[in-house]
């Protein structure tokens, strides 16, 4: 914010530029751009173009060196001068849109590309993978779709029985996670996809994902669908649903069954011992000793 201009006044009201280059000018001319500065602070402005510029070039290497996604918050508590972080976000963005990498945003965190059109110059560098089987992507579409879900509620979507290996090989890949566990009996593991999951696909949140029209237009629906049928519309609660019970919790209450077993085990091992010690025993000195 440029500080006012000062303008010096005799006592007669006559203006007169002269005064302005006495001691007393220059320091009303400091405590101007002082006021003004504290001013700008306390009304949210943004900072001068040097400050911002010095703001932006701290985001755009803390995006470069990082090797993962960054959130706005953390960036945010980078910054020196006070400069609005989705500003400079989307500066760098409009910098990079033409080049070779560019700013996009993942799983609700920013991060550097390779440009889309360029990918091809990086396939011969690309480590191949091995595909994963119909029944792991079936599993993960319906996770990702129905979440939170349980592996029987997994089992009656697809029509057929899930392997335990199939859940696991999705874990090993960090795509999905246990969530927690639903209040039915046998209290059953829930599970929901991961931000792996969001950051290999692409995709910002869940709701990315293509739904009924977009499924259509990219042929991967059949034309002739039953009446009626839906694509449910994919969601993600950080927190636990009203029917889901903490995975902490059902742990700690499997340890106390366990530690009330334990101990119900030693005290009647203990009572079994002193029960044997008072049986076969002589009851004199001469019985026990030979003739």
């Amino acid at each position: 914010m440029v500080p006012p201009k000062l303008r010096v006044v005799t006592r007669d009201g006559v203006e007169d530029d002269a005064l302005l280059d006495a001691p007393e000018a220059e320091e009303a001319r400091e405590l101007a751009r002082a006021m003004s500065e504290v001013d700008a602070a306390d009304a949210g402005l943004t900072p001068c173009a040097e400050d911002r510029l010095e703001d932006l070039r701290i985001v755009e290497a803390l995006l470069f060196a990082s090797p993962t996604a960054l959130d706005e918050v953390w960036l945010a508590g980078h910054l020196r001068h006070g400069s609005n972080i989705a500003d400079i976000l989307k500066d760098i963005g409009e910098l990079y849109s033409a080049r070779g990498v560019n700013l996009v945003r993942i799983a609700g965190k920013w991060v550097f590309r390779t440009a889309e059109d360029l990918g091809y110059l990086l396939e011969r560098h690309a480590v191949e993978e091995r595909r994963l089987s119909r029944a792991a992507l079936e599993t993960l579409s319906i996770v990702a779709y129905h979440q939170p879900v349980t592996r029987a509620e997994i089992e009656e979507i697809r029509g057929v029985t899930t392997s335990a290996g199939t859940l696991d090989i999705l874990m090993e890949a960090g795509w999905i996670r246990p969530r927690g566990r639903r209040r039915a009996p046998g209290k059953p593991l829930t599970y929901g996809t991961t931000d792996s999951f969001l950051a290999h696909f692409g995709l910002d949140t869940v709701k990315d994902l293509p739904g009924l029209a977009d499924l259509k237009a990219q042929g991967l629906l059949d034309g002739h669908l039953p009446p009626g049928f839906t694509v449910p519309d994919p969601s993600i609660a950080a927190s636990l649903m009203p029917d889901e019970l903490p995975l902490e919790d059902t742990a700690e209450d499997e340890q106390a069954t366990d530690e009330d077993a334990d101990e119900t085990s030693d005290v009647e091992d203990d009572e079994g011992v002193e029960a044997d010690s008072g049986r076969g025993l002589p009851e004199g000195d001469d019985e026990s000793k030979p003739d």
